[in-house]
């Protein structure tokens, strides 16, 4: 009875021991198995943070190069050569690219490649754009010093041109003034007639009848031949205008009246010109009268008598 009660008891405690082993077992193999888990959840977050850390850094570097070439292309647009719209449209598309970036959260491997490949194409862009501009301002600086070079020998030719011209107009100058013809020996003499006809001089006015000037053309080798005209002008006492007392314009807003013309043949040699004006109805008073000798409308010189 004892023997049988103490089996009972062994067994009993046996299977407690048992009971015990088997959750022993299973609470080891349940820490392992939970330590396991969560050491695969935080290598996996630790991976997907290295992950994202790579794509952020991979954004940020891709910003930081495209914003590069947007103040390369601000550069080469200053420069205002023939591609400054092409470069401007080429700047708006790297903005816009980096617009797309900025608003991209948490980029993708795939979006980062993306990126990546557009970049690569604005830099090829680019180079390709510089070497086309320095290429221009090349041909534009030898076509600066071109015109620089036409320019200065364009001076020079004024210059040589205005010399010339300057010369010319001496010369010209030179020739008119060796041209034109001087006249000396101004006289005028008051004639009367006796009933013979003969002419003798006078100083009587009521014995004058006619008053005769006279003058000398100077001989002239430069000077043009052919006939030449001067245009004699008599005044009284009161400033009249005796004789014809006819008006001539010259075409340059001058004008003479005058009393008679006189002309001679002129070919280089001096020559005595006289002309006569007779006296009217009323014959000539006392007094003195002065007579003015143009060449056209220049005056060359003067003579005056007076009558008792």
């Amino acid at each position: 009875m004892k023997k049988q009660y103490k089996s009972k008891w062994l067994k009993v405690l046996f299977a407690v021991f048992f009971v015990f082993g088997i959750g022993a077992t299973v609470f080891v193999f349940s820490l392992e198995s939970y330590g396991n888990d969560e050491n695969t959840k935080g290598a996996s977050k630790e991976q997907d943070f290295l992950g994202s850390n790579r794509e952020y850094l991979a954004q940020k570097d891709i910003l930081d190069s495209l914003n590069t070439i947007k103040l390369a292309y601000d550069v080469a647009i200053l420069e205002k050569t023939a591609l400054s719209q092409e470069l401007e449209l080429e700047r708006r598309n790297v903005e816009n690219l980096m617009e797309i970036i900025k608003a991209t959260q948490n980029p993708s491997v795939a979006q980062i490649r993306i990126y990546r490949n557009q970049f690569s194409d604005f830099k090829s862009t680019l180079e390709s754009k510089v070497v086309e501009i320095t290429k221009l301002k090349s041909q534009n600086k030898n076509l600066l010093t071109e015109i620089e070079s036409q320019n200065l020998v364009m001076y020079k030719q004024k210059v040589e041109n205005d010399t010339l011209i300057s010369k010319q107009k001496k010369l010209e100058s030179t020739l008119k003034d060796a041209s034109r013809l001087a006249l000396s020996n101004f006289k005028v003499l008051a004639l009367k007639e006796k009933n013979s006809g003969k002419e003798l001089e006078t100083s009587k006015a009521k014995s004058t009848k006619k008053l005769k000037v006279s003058f000398t053309v100077n001989g002239n080798l430069v000077a043009k031949t052919g006939k030449r005209v001067f245009y004699i002008q008599v005044l009284d006492q009161k400033n009249s205008v005796l004789g014809e007392n006819k008006l001539v314009e010259f075409g340059n807003d001058k004008a003479l009246v005058y009393s008679f013309i006189v002309s001679t043949d002129f070919q280089g040699k001096s020559a005595n010109v006289y002309g006569i004006l007779n006296g009217d109805e009323d014959q000539f008073k006392k007094g003195t009268y002065f007579v003015n000798f143009f060449d056209k409308q220049e005056i060359m010189g003067n003579a005056s008598i007076t009558l008792e």
